[in-house]
């Protein structure tokens, strides 16, 4: 009994244990963590593409590492990059928002500068500098898989969570200091789930722990499926709620009503004073 106790208290005993914890935990964390965005699915030359492509497009605002590059103000003209992932690049270059023209409180989409090409090449070359988050995939945009009560679900979390911002049917809103939320029509399923990843500008983050994959399809099912329907009541407004439609009546409805007033008080007959 003796002679097992002091094997039992080997000294080298807490370094194997030690060892056998920290392997556990490194298997149970690469099983259940979630998968940060790499490289992995690109070739070396496309990072290296995209890496030519960054320094002649994008390293004058966000350094030539890609670190950002500060102001003496304390500002920065460009943000690091540094871990955004390939769905921020994805994003912010497939909608037109990066490049930049000019500075602004908000950057708006317009005609993108780079092709789907050149653009998977930059979110290539960003991914392999740090983990970040991937670009979706059909778990996020396979729309055909949403059932009616799948969408009906969507359209409860989006308006629990995004119409403050972009308004019930998505058609976008005015928000303080010049910047808005911006409309969601036309805008296509990847880049709506990248926003909701990577939290572009002053909206926020909403990670698959906050909202899970299968609800981020349904959300953006919901907004597909409102953008779709017909305005059986006539004209729509926008969408843009009842404050704009009440707007439209007072102008629309009295504003006519009034000019009729006028017509008729102009063309009516009169009557004359007798002399």
């Amino acid at each position: 009994m003796r002679k097992l106790s002091t094997r039992r208290r080997h000294p080298l005993a807490g370094l194997v244990v030690l060892l056998l914890g920290l392997v556990v935990a490194g298997g149970l964390y690469t099983a259940f963590a979630p998968k940060p965005a790499t490289a992995q699915e690109a070739t070396a030359n496309d990072v290296e593409a995209g890496r030519k492509l960054f320094l002649i497009g994008c390293a004058s605002c966000h350094g030539k590492n890609a670190t950002g590059i500060e102001t003496q103000k304390g500002g920065n003209y460009g943000p690091s990059l540094v871990g955004v992932g390939a769905a921020a690049v994805d994003f912010q270059v497939g909608t037109g928002r990066m490049p930049m023209k000019r500075t602004a409180p908000q950057v708006p989409s317009k005609p993108r500068e780079y092709d789907a090409e050149e653009t998977r090449q930059l979110a290539a070359y960003v991914a392999s500098l740090a983990p970040g988050p991937a670009i979706p995939g059909s778990e996020y945009t396979d729309l055909d898989k949403a059932t009616t009560a799948d969408i009906r679900e969507g359209g409860e979390l989006f308006r629990a969570n995004c119409t403050a911002c972009h308004n019930s049917v998505g058609a976008g809103g005015a928000m303080p200091d010049g910047k808005y939320a911006p409309s969601l029509k036309g805008v296509s399923a990847t880049h709506i789930a990248e926003a909701m990843i990577t939290g572009p500008q002053q909206m926020p983050v909403f990670s698959d722990d906050v909202i899970t994959p299968e609800d981020k399809r349904n959300i953006i099912a919901y907004v597909k499926t409102v953008q779709d329907q017909p305005n059986y009541g006539g004209i729509g407004g926008g969408g843009l709620g009842p404050v704009v439609d009440g707007l439209f009546t007072w102008v629309i409805g009295i504003g006519g009503l009034v000019i009729a007033a006028i017509w008729i008080g102009a063309h009516g007959a009169r009557v004359k004073k007798k002399a």
